[in-house]
């Protein structure tokens, strides 16, 4: 008989190997051994029984010791037996410890029904009701409970009984090889019932698809992408169980008279240059109503006048934003003969001396 490996070699690790080095060394070598990766390899089953004997020695600290001072022997000593005292159960232990559900091992706890799926809806509202907040209404296709057996698949006048193959746990055991892993019930689908006669109107599956209008408050403050829930308003579980959740992703559609920064809303408003000269009131648009404003003599063309207060409300509660009018000065493209020469009047008052007009202004009036 051909004598056994070091341990630390068949995991290709040193004697200095930390618990999380083994494991990870285990994990890579029963990965590539695995028998779903190696359909009729029986070099690959005996491979894996090898790595799993070398990690279950090593990987319990009382049996590392012992084989660390006595080899072979001292894990046997402690109750290992070799590959002989490890059963395939126990093999199903180690691996679902892990590598948790992958192929289809695991725990052993009953799933039970499923939780509804989620769904996502997108809305889009206007700046306005974005402003003041809303209640609307959103058409939603989904699964609900069958109104004729209240969600449990059976027949009225039936029930749902423990499922026959796997008494209720929702898993069963399936013998793959040498060992035994865990995999959902393939009858009952985890849920841990069977349904021996299933309503006529969904088929057993305790549930209809509809359309329905769910309603939605949206509130004050809300910006583009918020993402609103609706608990209860996805898809209904299975057998009665919780539904999901509806999620809808706000869409703020823009508004050509505002630009939104956060809080803050920002406005331009056009005036005239002998007005930016000299001040004066002027209208401008809020999301209320029309309010005045006083615009400061000498303003120049670009510059933010701030209206505090005046902006969005918090989503989350606190002050409003700000509103920022932004003002822009017009310059006249077109004159008339009094206006271009007032112009050029008021230009050599101020000391400018390339005005395009300075020539006819002086031919005409003599100065």
């Amino acid at each position: 008989m051909a004598s056994k490996r070091d341990y630390y070699e068949v995991l290709g690790v040193s004697k200095s190997a930390s618990p999380e080095e083994l494991k990870q060394a285990y994990r890579k070598l029963a990965l590539q051994n695995h028998p779903d990766r190696n359909p009729g390899d029986k070099g690959a089953e005996e491979r894996l029984k090898e790595i799993n004997e070398a990690y279950d020695a090593l990987s319990n600290a009382e049996k590392r010791q012992a084989y660390d001072q006595f080899g072979h022997a001292g894990p046997q000593a402690q109750g290992a037996g070799g590959f002989g005292g490890f059963s395939s159960g126990d093999f199903g232990d180690v691996f679902s410890s892990v590598f948790g559900d992958m192929f289809g091992g695991g725990g052993r706890s009953r799933r039970g029904p499923r939780k509804g799926a989620d769904i996502q809806h997108d809305h889009t509202v206007s700046l306005t009701e974005a402003f003041t907040g809303t209640q609307t209404s959103v058409r939603i296709a989904r699964a609900v409970n069958c109104d004729k057996c209240r969600g449990s698949g059976a027949k009225p006048g039936t029930s749902v009984k423990t499922c026959p193959d796997c008494r209720g746990a929702g898993q069963v055991r399936v013998t793959r090889g040498f060992f035994t892993l865990a995999q959902t019930c393939p009858r009952c689908q985890g849920a841990g019932q069977a349904v021996e006669t299933p309503c006529p109107d969904c088929r057993g599956q305790g549930r209809t698809r509809t359309t329905e209008n769910v309603t939605v408050r949206v509130p004050a403050g809300v910006e583009d992408g918020t993402v609103l829930r609706v608990t209860g308003g996805g898809e209904a579980g299975e057998r009665g169980s919780t539904p999901g959740d509806l999620y809808v992703v706000i869409h703020v559609r823009p508004d050509s008279r505002f630009e939104r920064d956060g809080d803050n809303l920002v406005t331009e408003r056009h005036v005239s240059t002998p007005l930016a000269a000299l001040g004066g009131d002027v209208e401008i648009p809020t999301l209320e109503k029309p309010i005045k404003i006083h615009v400061p003599a000498g303003t120049q063309s670009g510059a933010l006048l701030r209206l505090r207060g005046s902006g969005m409300p918090a989503l989350r509660g606190g002050e409003r934003g700000d509103l920022f009018v932004r003002v822009i000065v017009d310059v006249p493209t077109k004159l008339t003969k009094d206006q271009r020469r007032m112009l050029a009047e008021l230009g050599q008052s101020l000391g400018e001396t390339g005005i395009a007009d300075e020539g006819f202004f002086k031919k005409t009036f003599g100065k």
